[in-house]
């Protein structure tokens, strides 16, 4: 079976969605900056920045984001967030942060002329405790002579992964944002989810935590591995013990609407007009890869493919209806390798 987590980058999905937010960004930061930093920035005046300066070949281990803010001075300063997806930390994260603290000021520099102060964090939530050094002078070793020609600066850390319950601060989706990357790896993971979805309660907007609920449940259904779908409408009923079913309903019928929308009438229509002219065979497998596309994002479309490719005509069909209602894109390659016929099954675990 291809491992799942090829198939997709669900953290770096959550970590936008949630933190391109103004408020929770303005949350978020009022609380794992220090305190001193904090009172320097005017926090009314900050706003996200499209831009990215991470790597293409870095980007399944890292994601960032660069928030715009004022000095209570009235000058201009960034705040540069970089989260770090990997189980392990980058022993060269404090590199990569000059690399892209060097692109930001370049940028300054060609539009405005001047360089502003850039605050680094870095967002960190897996398996092995961060015991890598702050500052970038640990890099270095040699003479203390030599230690002023080499660089020096120092990021915040904000380690998901050891905090506490109690220690995690902040507004309701803060709290619940940090716990869901303090947990996602969790073998218990479906033990704390009834906890950290009732938080949403105390959220007055219902339909924002409605927004947010689905954020939530897309994520866990494809980046925790310990949380079966069963598990996960029972962390629903648990957590909303009066609507809990019919929130999942709702949240499940918009996934199934989405596939429609964007699978059938763009996939579908595409891939079927397509199939006419080169066989229905054909037809499915673009019209699946396309719901899969729209619904998921990134996949690996070539090996999805290599293996609908081998798939009966019959099958495929069943298939095309399983890509456009399922919530978890674990479940469908399960039943698409499931599908493959014996010879092909056997020959990709020998490859395997």
């Amino acid at each position: 079976m291809p491992d799942v987590t090829e198939l997709s980058n669900p953290h770096d999905r959550f970590f936008k969605e949630i933190f391109s937010r103004p408020e929770v960004a303005r949350d978020f930061l009022q609380n794992y900056l220090p305190a001193a930093v904090v009172d320097q920035l005017d926090m009314a005046t900050l706003e996200l920045r499209k831009d990215s300066f991470v790597d293409p070949d870095l980007q399944q281990h890292f994601s960032d984001l660069l928030y715009q803010v004022n000095l209570q001075t009235g000058a201009g300063a960034f705040v540069y967030v970089l989260f770090e997806h990997k189980s392990y930390p980058d022993p060269l994260v404090a590199f990569q942060l000059l690399r892209y603290l060097v692109r930001i000021w370049e940028q300054e520099v060609r539009q405005r002329g001047q360089l502003v102060p850039i605050i680094p964090l870095v967002v960190y939530h897996g398996r092995r405790r961060w015991q890598v050094a702050l500052n970038f002078g640990a890099l270095f070793a040699g003479p203390e002579a030599l230690r002023p020609y080499w660089p020096e600066f120092h990021y915040q850390l904000c380690d998901a992964s050891i905090y506490s319950e109690a220690e995690i601060r902040g507004a309701v989706v803060s709290q619940v944002a940090l716990l869901l990357l303090r947990h996602i790896f969790s073998p218990t993971m479906a033990d704390q989810l009834p906890q950290i979805l009732s938080l949403l309660h105390r959220l007055a907007d219902k339909k924002t935590a409605l927004e947010y609920l689905e954020t939530i449940l897309r994520y866990v259904s494809q980046a925790a591995d310990a949380v079966s779908e069963d598990e996960l409408r029972q962390a629903m009923t648990a957590a909303f013990p009066e609507d809990g079913g019919a929130l999942m309903a709702t949240i499940a019928e918009k996934w199934f609407e989405q596939g429609l929308e964007q699978g059938l009438e763009q996939g579908l229509e595409q891939g079927l007009e397509q199939g006419l002219e080169q066989g229905l065979e054909q037809g499915l497998v673009r019209s699946i890869m396309r719901v899969l596309v729209r619904r998921f994002g990134d996949v690996p479309a070539e090996k999805i493919k290599a293996h609908l490719e081998r798939i009966p005509v019959t099958m495929l069909e069943t298939l095309l209806d399983e890509a456009l209602v399922t919530v978890n894109l674990d479940t469908f390659v399960q039943k698409l390798t499931a599908a493959l016929p014996d010879d092909t099954s056997q020959s990709n675990g020998e490859n395997e």
